[in-house]
């Protein structure tokens, strides 16, 4: 072999392993940013999987709630409130109202439903009601009837849960109303005002006049007349007409006179004796005049 020939047989023994190593040196080089951007991925997915948990955090802490609220039910406390809730639904029951109503007085407003012998019927709190007829007005009804589908105010004035007995009434309720518009009236009133009543009362020292608005008023007897009288049933009757004027009112109580409106006939009411004088000429005072109308 020739040494040009020998030479170039080195040559290229000598090439090739750089080539190899450089191309396995540019391989790794190659390879390695892919190996290294791998753990990159791995590592994000640890940062999911922490979240997780954190989220199953939270539901224990809505379990350890529940123990909690069942341990309060069973303190001193809890057990007051349920008694106070057993005394709410027992307060709340239909007798245990109307009772209530009754201790304060309540004005309900009802509807009469029925009428039945001796009285009217409604409802209240669904309990059934009854209204004796002497109750329902001041005045006698004759026709209970008039008063069905009536709307009325009433009290409770009995609440017997053991009997099922609930009485109602409108009396006390009317008194008030009548006795609020006569105390009204009064005020309203002017001394000096003449006006007409009929008696409805004849009593030792005075008439009672009923006046034309419905008030009542006392002639006292030493207002009726200028004469002299012993009692108003010497010139008065019951149902008499009579022209009256108001002289006073006190204390809710009206003062009337028929004597105010009488032009006084009478000079003087006191009583004079009358007494005969004999003249001075006929007065004797010899002993004969003296002695002359004795007999022996």
């Amino acid at each position: 072999m020739s040494e040009e020939l020998k030479t170039e047989v080195t040559a290229e023994a000598v090439e090739t392993p750089e080539e190899v190593v450089a191309a396995s040196t540019a391989s790794e080089t190659t390879d390695k940013p892919t190996v290294a951007e791998e753990p990159t991925v791995t590592v994000e997915e640890p940062v999911v999987a922490v979240e997780e948990p954190a989220i199953a955090v939270e539901e224990p802490a809505i379990a350890v709630e529940e123990p909690a609220a069942v341990k309060e039910s069973n303190t001193p406390e809890s057990t007051e409130t349920m008694a106070d809730l057993e005394n709410h639904f027992d307060d709340a029951s239909p007798w245990n109202i109307v009772k209530r109503y009754m201790q304060d007085k309540t004005k309900l407003t009802v509807t009469i439903e029925g009428v039945v012998n001796g009285g009217a019927v409604t409802t209240i709190e669904g309990l059934r009601a009854f209204i004796p007829a002497s109750h329902l007005s001041l005045s006698y009804v004759e026709d209970l009837t008039v008063f069905l589908t009536k709307e009325i105010e009433v009290r409770v004035i009995e609440a017997d849960q053991s009997n099922n007995r609930l009485v109602i009434s409108a009396k006390s309720i009317l008194r008030e109303t009548e006795k609020a518009e006569k105390e009204k009236q009064i005020r309203n009133i002017q001394v000096g005002t003449v006006t007409t009543g009929t008696i409805e009362t004849l009593q030792n020292y005075g008439a009672f006049v009923k006046l034309e608005n419905g008030l009542s008023g006392l002639i006292h007897v030493s207002q009726i007349s200028h004469k002299r009288i012993k009692a108003p049933g010497d010139v008065l009757k019951l149902g008499d007409e009579v022209k009256v004027k108001i002289i006073g009112v006190k204390d809710g109580k009206i003062s009337l006179s028929i004597k105010a409106l009488e032009e006084n006939t009478e000079p003087n009411n006191e009583y004079t004796e009358k007494v005969d004088i004999p003249k001075s000429e006929n007065i004797g005072t010899s002993l004969g005049d003296l002695f002359k109308n004795i007999k022996l």
